[in-house]
């Protein structure tokens, strides 16, 4: 047995603000930012396990204290055991009570949580000399069940129900495994749509966007309605009356506000509307989704734990369900939120971009392909050229789509150069 020695965390910030990279109605000067944490051990493997939480700056201070508060769950503790039944550790974690009275389940003690249970599934992905989707993507129906917590969902999502919709699709895991490895995942990219870049800037991104494949671009949208009707009349005469464009609103509008904007942008036909509204009004986005039709609604990115996507999904709010891959807490939870979308038939499109979030949910959505839904159809995963560079195993592109990670682990995993580089105030260590 090896034991866990130290839960190390640093405080990661990328200037993006200097170059209004991820601006948007809501967050107009952000720097992506990382809580980043390592989980290292005794183990004579040398392995650890890397994982963060994405931040847009100054938050970072209290998420990387957040995550420091977990120590006292690992440090100490034998590995393997937490390794061999990640169901059991994820459910410990979370139903530590005192930590969960923060949220419950929710918030940033939650994203920490993700966080910690991400970079197990780090180690255990590596120790199984797998990437972590393909490590997913083989185990049993009755092993995936078991790291779930089902509580809160019974009423529309079983184990029974879960484990109906994995035994459906063991047929054709390996021959899906395969077209992945040929084919990819689809992509789509929102690097032309900052609402910060000029015009000329978002359509030379745009046309660079379809010549590198790509089927869909998206479009920030919120802050003024005639910028927003200009900008998306530009982007319509370079791509063309039928390429799919989406636009985010970043949960700038009320709902009322949200159906009149939609509308003015109607006739440029959006491929769907995302954030609205405020990510926890469900009803709210259910009357969008009614008066907008047939414009899609698409959201998920800051739902913040499983029994929103199950009430997102129950009142017909959205028709878009975007999972993230650090908002929630970790792989256990959004196992979860798949199996939800695959229960009422609802694609998946993951959020992404920020620092290190196309090279981490790519893992889910590739599982989900060829474990749950089974589907590729009308599933992207969104991508942003943005400090892949960073990354070990960095996000590969390839003719607009996710080319499968094949390296172990949870991809998750940053060069220490740019750890040491990109430290705000030095490194935590809780021991």
């Amino acid at each position: 047995m090896s034991s866990i020695v130290a839960l190390e965390t640093s405080d990661i910030r990328f200037p993006t603000s200097l170059s209004l990279d991820g601006s948007d109605a809501m967050n107009p000067d952000p720097d992506y930012s990382a809580a980043y944490v390592i989980v290292r051990s005794d183990a004579g493997d040398g392995i650890s396990g890397h994982s963060f939480v994405f931040t847009i700056g100054r938050g970072n201070d209290v998420q990387v204290a957040a995550i420091d508060a977990l120590a006292g769950h690992l440090v100490g503790r034998e590995l393997e055991p937490l390794l061999a039944d990640m169901g059991g550790t994820f459910r410990e974690i979370v139903g530590d009570s005192q930590l969960r009275w923060l949220g419950p389940e929710k918030g940033v003690m939650h994203m920490a949580i993700g966080a910690v249970i991400n970079a197990l599934w780090d180690i255990k992905a590596k120790r199984a000399g797998l990437p972590l989707w393909q490590l997913l993507a083989r185990m049993s129906p009755e092993e995936i069940v078991d790291l779930v917590d089902f509580r809160y969902l019974t009423n529309v999502l079983t184990r029974e129900d879960a484990l109906e919709i994995l035994r459906a699709a063991v047929p054709g895991r390996a021959e899906r495994e395969a077209a992945l490895m040929e084919s990819g995942y689809p992509g789509y990219t929102t690097s032309p749509g900052w609402l910060g870049y000029s015009d000329e800037k978002l359509e030379r991104l745009a046309r660079e966007a379809m010549a590198a494949g790509f089927t869909q671009i998206k479009l920030k949208v919120g802050a003024d309605l005639d910028d927003d009707i200009r900008r998306f009349r530009r982007a319509r005469e370079v791509c063309g009356p039928d390429f799919p464009i989406a636009i985010d609103a970043n949960q700038r509008w009320e709902v009322s506000e949200a159906i009149e904007w939609v509308t003015a942008l109607a006739e440029f036909h959006p491929a769907w509307v995302e954030e609205p509204t405020s990510p926890d009004d469900v009803l709210g986005h259910a009357e969008i989704a009614r008066a907008v039709a047939p414009i899609r609604v698409a959201t998920g990115e800051h739902a913040q734990n499983r029994m929103i996507f199950k009430q997102l999904l129950q009142a017909n709010a959205i028709s878009v369900m975007q999972i993230d891959a650090v908002r929630v807490a970790g792989v256990n939870e959004n196992i979860a939120n798949l199996l939800l979308a695959a229960k009422f038939t609802v694609p998946v499109c993951p959020h992404a971009g920020g620092v290190g979030l196309c090279e981490a949910v790519q893992h889910l959505s590739m599982f989900d392909f060829v474990a749950v839904s089974g589907s590729r159809d009308g599933r992207m995963i969104e991508y942003v050229d943005h400090l892949h560079e960073h990354f070990v195993v960095p996000t590969e592109i390839r003719n607009g789509s996710y080319a499968p990670p094949v390296a172990p682990g949870a991809g998750m995993e940053m060069k220490p150069a740019s750890i040491a580089e990109f430290t705000w105030r030095g490194r935590h260590a809780a021991a």
